[in-house]
């Protein structure tokens, strides 16, 4: 995934008001009860497991060419293909 485009001057600029008045206009923005954060279990996620992989250097260098987290990137395509194939997350 390519990274976000930054933050215009502008955007920065808001105030707290104007970032919550424009939250109220949005139709997909609503509002988190009061203590929903705190009733959620802690959910810790798995620890990657470091193996030797051998792949094709065309794919290595494609990879490589995305830049810095082309490892997480291979590892991202690697879980969509065992999700699409019905396998465990």
């Amino acid at each position: 995934m390519p990274p976000a485009e930054p933050l215009s001057p502008a955007f920065k600029a808001l105030s707290d008001e104007d970032v919550a008045h424009r939250a109220l206009q949005d139709p997909d923005a609503g509002t988190v009860p009061d203590g929903f954060w705190d009733r959620l279990p802690v959910a810790k996620p798995e620890a990657k497991e470091q193996i030797t992989l051998r792949l094709d250097p065309e794919v290595l260098r494609h990879f490589r060419s995305l830049g810095k987290g082309y490892q997480s990137r291979i590892n991202a395509v690697l879980r969509s293909y065992v999700r699409a194939k019905g396998g465990a997350g």
